[in-house]
């Protein structure tokens, strides 16, 4: 019999899971996603029961892109699922702002009004941060992405950068993280 595999991350294993079509990982993958959902519906003025709905279809989302090879690896499985369950939750929202009459009639939910202020502002945020990591380039947009969105090490980070050792990456972020944060200025308040 073969070794198993041997896989540089849990979201590789959970990956290959669902390459295999293991349906476990799918409980794996609730257990494990569903505090930050829940937090992000409920804050939102969602229940725990549309907090289950909104995490069940995101883990949905990406099983079936993993299953037909429509899924790029290019953050955490967690923030790929916490995202996928944030639009499928301001849609909903959408939704549910457009039908009132419909929602107050068969007792859906009928308090949900979403903040479209909030909504546009968490949009154009990430569309900011996402320009300003565009025009820092490599390797900061990749030291960034690795270190804040993957939360790999610094020693990992060198590693896989090629960099002499853990110091210089941690120099490199430090770098990055203040060139980035030149680039928000003016652009989000928090940096102005």
């Amino acid at each position: 019999m073969a070794p198993a595999p041997l896989f540089a991350s849990d979201d590789a294993r959970i990956l290959d899971r669902i390459r295999k079509g293991d349906e476990g990982a799918l409980a794996d993958l609730y257990r494990a996603n569903r505090r930050p959902v829940a937090a992000l519906v409920r804050q939102h003025r969602g229940t725990s029961e549309d907090a289950e709905d909104v995490l069940q279809e995101a883990i949905v989302v990406l099983w079936e892109r993993v299953k037909t090879g429509r899924f790029e690896y290019k953050a955490k499985l967690g923030t790929f699922i916490y995202a996928t369950a944030k639009n499928i939750w301001i849609r909903r929202l959408a939704r549910s702002r457009r039908e009132p009459a419909a929602a107050e009639g068969n007792g859906e939910n009928p308090g949900i009004d979403p903040d479209p202020l909030e909504i546009l502002m968490d949009d154009e945020e990430t569309r900011i941060v996402r320009n300003a990591l565009e025009k820092l380039g490599e390797p900061c947009k990749e030291v960034l992405l690795l270190f804040y969105w993957e939360e790999l090490s610094m020693e990992e980070i060198a590693s896989r950068l090629g960099f002499a050792n853990a110091d210089t990456a941690k120099s490199k972020k430090y770098q990055c993280k203040k060139a980035l944060e030149r680039l928000l200025e003016g652009a989000l308040p928090r940096y102005g």
